[in-house]
């Protein structure tokens, strides 16, 4: 699909955007002045994320706005307004009260996306213990490292994921006093040593005072998986609600009137920061999804409940654009203004192909779990650069920089130089910690900068571009390339739905790149595709760059926040240990 290099921002604009001079923006801001936006405890009793999500918009002229509209699987809508939201979480707040549950235990919960989550999500941090989302797609042994791991007190769970993920590990979980269970409308009374969690909600009072909470106390704990295939729980504090709130503001545009759709699980960190907290800083209505990925449900849920901001992955993109956009014209998406990505890098031709479907561009940026917030995006008021990550939101200090034999950084001055992408840390979502893992925690960082395992080039207008992470990146001949870039060419072709890339070990090359391959509906593999694929690429790409060798997969592996797994590809390919596979889409 031929593009232009640049997607040029529209002017005519019928909401201005609020980062609408990123000059300007970026020289004014300061991290001070975004926390002058929150209210913070009353009396002077700190900050905690659950005032400013719930509380403080419960107490003013918000109050009966939707704060949530859950959409079931099966047909259900159900508002939640502020009010309500703020009355059932002070009741689960009192209910864990009165389980014993002290301030810093950790509360974990392993559920869809159903309300039962969210108001254990704020009534967990109302109460200042440390909520731990989970992914319900998890296995028994992932639950079980993840809940021992964390050393959790609490766990929130349905009947039935109880029945087969837990039960059995069960007698392992020492740590574990509590299990409340979201009762199935075919199941009857709870297991034995549980306890039912609409019925606790029930008797728990409904009015509750948020104790006097440092901005540095612990609020969030998510695990992210390593590279070694050991979990790692990122610890997140009170203070990040800050970040939470204005990059919503500056990197999603987020405005009052706005309704708000972010399509990740609350298992993964951007459900979390963006799927819970953000929108309700910003006093919008959030739309919930219980039901998975389908392309004319999507489409209508943005149809129907008029949503005006919406934040997906690339996998869904991807999945979209498979479909084609005769589907997408039979809806009627005026309201739809804003759309962004993440999870990982978007390939420019689905950027443009948002412009096509849609009326807009996607706009990707860049974060991880340990950022806690977006740190790098395409904003709505800049031109768009399908491919780039964008530019560093205000209060961030980004840099390419590369290690010196004393193992110091030093910045990589020359634009196209790839290199490591670093932060300067101080931002308020930054994680303070690895759980139990110090020495894991310090080795992120070097000679003041936090080092984010990524690599990636800085072009001349400041513009960050992805290049793969650092034990991703291909060395060829003397080449360092990126997986990214040669993932972002196979797809143009008008048979790849999905692609992924590893460096193979070779005698000669040191590697080569191979590619795999998914195709799209009505396209079959052969040989004949298989050399045209080749040449296609190398047409593209240079003999230097393009794959050697490309392999054919129904579907590529994929975590559940929808990045392809590189990392089990390559294992695969060269019969390594898989390492920890319990992030893996089912």
């Amino acid at each position: 699909m031929p593009w232009n290099p640049i997607i040029k921002s529209r002017r005519d604009w019928e909401t201005i955007p609020n980062l609408h001079d990123y000059v300007a923006v970026r020289n004014g801001f300061s991290w001070n002045t975004a926390r002058a936006e929150l209210d913070g405890l009353p009396d002077g009793d700190g900050l905690n994320i659950a005032h400013e999500a719930v509380v403080r918009h419960a107490a003013g002229p918000l109050a009966q706005q939707t704060a949530i509209r859950w959409l079931g699987k099966n047909g259900q809508i159900e508002n939640y307004s502020y009010a309500r939201l703020h009355e059932l979480t002070n009741r689960f707040a009192n209910a864990l009260q009165g389980l014993g549950v002290v301030k810093g235990d950790r509360v974990f919960v392993l559920a869809g996306r159903i309300p039962e989550l969210y108001i254990t999500a704020l009534g967990t941090l109302k109460h200042r213990a440390v909520f731990c989302p989970l992914f319900s797609a998890f296995g028994p042994e992932p639950i079980r490292a993840r809940l021992t791991l964390g050393q959790a007190k609490v766990l929130v769970t349905t009947e039935s994921l109880y029945e087969r993920k837990v039960a059995a590990i069960r007698e392992s979980l020492s740590d574990l006093k509590h299990i409340l269970l979201i009762s199935d409308e075919q199941h009857s009374p709870p297991q034995p040593g549980t306890q039912n969690f609409r019925h606790i909600l029930e008797q728990a009072p409904s009015s509750y005072r948020i104790g006097p909470t440092d901005p540095e106390d612990p609020a969030l704990l998510h695990f992210t998986s390593g590279t070694t295939g050991t979990p790692k729980g990122a610890v997140h504090v009170h203070e990040a609600v800050v970040a939470h709130h204005i990059t919503g503001k500056l990197a999603l545009d987020f405005h009052p009137e706005d309704i708000f759709w972010c399509t990740a699980d609350p298992g993964w960190v951007t459900g979390t920061s963006y799927g819970i907290i953000a929108p309700l800083t910003n006093g919008l209505t959030s739309i919930v999804d219980e039901a998975d990925f389908d392309a004319e449900r999507w489409y209508g849920v943005l149809q129907d409940h008029h949503v005006s901001v919406w934040y997906t992955a690339p996998t869904a993109i991807r999945m979209m654009m498979k479909v084609g956009v005769d589907l997408v014209r039979k809806y009627n998406l005026r309201r739809l203004r804003f759309l962004a990505s993440v999870g990982e890098p978007l390939n420019p031709e689905a950027v443009v192909w948002g412009e096509q479907a849609f009326g807009h561009p996607f706009h990707d940026n860049w974060w991880q779990t340990e950022t806690g917030g977006i740190m790098i995006a395409n904003y709505a008021a800049m031109d768009v650069r399908p491919g780039s990550m964008g530019r560093p939101l205000p209060g961030i200090e980004a840099a390419i920089v590369r290690k010196t034999e004393s193992e110091s950084v030093e910045i990589v001055e020359q634009p196209g130089t790839q290199g490591e992408l670093a932060l300067r840390p101080g931002w308020p979502s930054m994680f303070r910690g690895y759980w139990n893992e110090p020495e894991r925690y310090n080795k992120c960082f070097a000679s003041g900068w936090y080092l984010s395992g990524d690599v990636a080039k800085r072009d001349a207008d400041g513009y960050f571009w992805f290049v793969g992470r650092a034990d991703d990146v291909i060395k060829t001949s003397g080449h360092l390339i990126g997986p990214f870039e040669v993932e972002s060419i196979l797809i143009e072709h008008k048979a790849v739905a999905e692609a992924a890339v590893i460096g193979k070990p070779d005698p000669v090359a040191m590697e080569i790149v191979k590619a795999f391959v998914s195709l799209k509906d009505g396209c079959e593999p052969s040989e004949a595709l298989r050399r045209e694929l080749l040449g296609f690429a190398r047409a593209r790409l240079g003999a230097a760059v393009a794959p050697k060798e490309i392999a054919f997969l129904p579907t590529l592996p994929k975590t559940r926040s929808g990045k392809i797994m590189r990392r089990l590809l390559k294992a695969r390919e060269l019969g390594l240990p898989e390492g920890d596979t319990s992030t893996l889409e089912a």
